[in-house]
């Protein structure tokens, strides 16, 4: 089964933060992407697992955005 994590810059807190519709509980957040992503790996399975009693491979589907205002 595919699972889409939202992976969503907070300009005023500086750090990336992950969500999910598709997995209850997920709520993680850090000041760097690629350790973010790590933890997401970690959390996510435990949580699925939690949530469901199917032993199916996981599709962990990333998707992120950063917007940033600059100056002219």
């Amino acid at each position: 089964m595919e699972y889409k994590i939202n992976f969503i810059w907070d300009n005023e807190a500086s750090v990336w933060v992950a969500t999910s519709d598709d997995i209850p509980g997920l709520v993680l957040e850090s000041g760097s992407f690629d350790a973010l992503l790590e933890r997401v790996r970690i959390a996510a399975p435990e949580l699925i697992s939690l949530n469901n009693t199917q032993n199916e491979p996981l599709i962990l589907s990333f998707v992120s955005e950063r917007r940033e205002r600059i100056a002219l």
